[in-house]
């Protein structure tokens, strides 16, 4: 199925269905996709299959680009809700993310005081203590956790490297609830395999790792979009509210974008 890429290092904004008014802030090629994930049900679809040399936007061309997109919204009479760090990838993933968050948090507080600053993650790159600490700066530090069981999250997102489940674990933990833990939940098969992360197993597994990483917030949703795979099925509204409820239950104010 056709999936697409952000062309751009600043884009939007855009109505995004969980956090509003979106500025986005892509770090990563914008000729290619470039994770430590390779996800099934990407929209960006796959990495590379071919290593090749990358240039990383600079630090000081991201602040430039983004300076002048706020003030473009000022003349416009535009006001963003959030300044959100998505785009072609994990955006933790550049060298120098921790400084152009402390670039974005400087122009933020000069051009739109009242505007948050988010970033979606995979979770990959909180091992790295610059990385931990610009995230612990940003109002919405959104984290993925994609089910209960590890070879679930091998499966669905593919890690480009090595991934530990209970290492990911304790370190979401150290935020000391200062994150959001985001899931995506999807039916269907690839490679021969059953997807499937609604399973009451999967569920009752997932919900003790947030009872030890205690987010302040939990993010629910499902496919929207076209995906790399199309062998993929969409989640219904029932049975994310069927999730949803369940993490309510647990103690975590629950966010569904069915």
């Amino acid at each position: 199925m056709a999936t697409f890429l952000f062309d751009k290092i600043v884009f939007g904004p855009v109505k995004s269905r969980r956090l509003g008014v979106s500025l986005g802030i892509n770090l990563l090629p914008t000729d290619c996709k470039l994770c430590s994930f390779n996800c099934i049900y990407c929209e960006c679809g796959w990495n590379p299959k071919k290593t090749h040399k990358v240039d990383f936007h600079p630090r000081h061309l991201v602040k430039e680009k983004l300076e002048q997109k706020l003030n473009e919204m000022i003349k416009q009479g535009e006001t963003p809700d959030v300044i959100t760090f998505a785009g072609n990838g994990e955006p933790c993933m550049h060298p120098e993310f921790a400084g152009i968050i402390d670039d974005t948090i400087e122009l933020r507080n000069a051009i739109f005081p009242k505007a948050r600053i988010a970033v979606l993650s995979n979770s990959t790159m909180i091992h790295k203590p610059d990385v931990f600490a610009a995230l612990n700066k940003v109002e919405d530090n959104i984290l993925k956790l994609d089910g209960g069981k590890e070879q679930t999250i091998i499966n669905l997102d593919q890690p480009v490297g090595t991934f530990n489940l209970e290492k990911t674990v304790d370190l979401l933990s150290k935020f000391r609830g200062n994150l959001t833990i985001q899931t995506l939940f999807i039916k269907g098969e690839y490679n021969g395999k059953s997807i499937d992360n609604t399973s009451q197993e999967e569920i009752d597994l997932w919900l003790q790792h947030l009872k030890k990483i205690r987010p302040r917030e939990v993010m629910i949703y499902t496919i929207s979009r076209d995906t790399p795979v199309e062998t993929l099925q969409k989640v219904d509204l029932a049975e994310l509210e069927r999730i949803a409820n369940l993490v309510e239950q647990a103690g975590f104010p629950t966010q569904i974008s069915g």
